[in-house]
């Protein structure tokens, strides 16, 4: 996909990799950006400082939501080329985590998905043509240690955008997954990336100028970290082994951060 000229939507772009991609994609001259999140200030000054920008403040973790995101954008500029679902919280802690909290990393970081997908395909196969990004995490393709709900929802993620790129590829529908490793963000702020920062934690820029260049060559898997690929490999050309390197670094996990080993967690959003 060519970005010129395109109407796209970004969710979580107040901060983090949805900020740095609103910035990298106004340098390729898009019709329109409608910038979605919960931080209306943030959103507000990013907007400014870019001329095809709107703020649009919105709570994505529920249906309503982005139903109402997607339909402004279609009031306004008619139709969505792209949709960026990029808003996303995680939660650490394991099978203690509260249902509540479950649920919510539920809604956030797979249900838009769905959302979004239910309110925007109709237009897009009426046109016969449509782009779906979905910050799915390398934690969709591995695992996250410390956190259960964050990986449950991102391997969910990933698993909507399969479907998505497999039942709608024939009708002119585009989908690429986005799955790095640790990102600079407020996700990760304050820490070093934990086990998730093992190949280096990235800048948010260098993660929009990958999600760019997979977008015009139109991969479904956008890997900021190489090493994703070869560790994904790993994991399916010998599942034992790969489970136990993963055992190996639980163990390195726990005795980093021995409070998340029995406690509930806690919230981390903006990635």
């Amino acid at each position: 996909m060519d970005l010129n000229g395109k109407v796209i939507i970004i969710t979580g772009a107040a901060n983090g990799i949805g900020k740095a991609m609103a910035q990298r994609f106004a340098q390729q001259q898009p019709q329109a950006m409608v910038l979605a999140d919960i931080d209306a200030n943030g959103l507000a000054a990013l907007a400014a400082d870019i001329d095809c920008a709107e703020a649009y403040p919105c709570d994505i973790s529920s249906e309503v939501g982005v139903k109402e995101l997607v339909a402004h954008t279609e009031n306004t500029h008619g139709h969505i080329d792209l949709f960026c679902g990029n808003a996303g919280i995680m939660r650490l802690g394991g099978v203690n985590t509260s249902d509540a909290d479950f649920q919510q990393v539920w809604d956030i970081n797979v249900q838009s998905h769905i959302w979004a997908a239910r309110a925007a395909l109709p237009k897009m196969l009426e046109r016969g043509s449509g782009y779906f990004l979905i910050t799915a995490s390398a934690a969709g393709m591995l695992t996250q240690l410390g956190s259960l709900s964050y990986s449950i929802s991102k391997h969910a993620a990933l698993s909507v955008a399969e479907w998505l790129a497999i039942t709608h590829g024939h009708q002119g529908i585009k989908v690429s997954a986005l799955c790095p490793q640790a990102v600079e963000s407020n996700m990760t702020a304050g820490t070093d990336g934990s086990v998730a920062g093992i190949d280096g934690m990235l800048p948010a820029e260098t993660v929009a100028d990958c999600v760019v260049e997979a977008l015009a060559e139109e991969n479904f898997l956008v890997l900021p970290h190489p090493n994703v690929k070869q560790y994904f490999q790993n994991k399916a050309n010998d599942y034992e082994r790969w489970l136990g390197g993963m055992k190996k670094l639980q163990r390195q996990f726990d005795e980093l951060m021995p409070e998340n080993v029995a406690d509930g967690g806690r919230n981390i959003g903006g990635q």
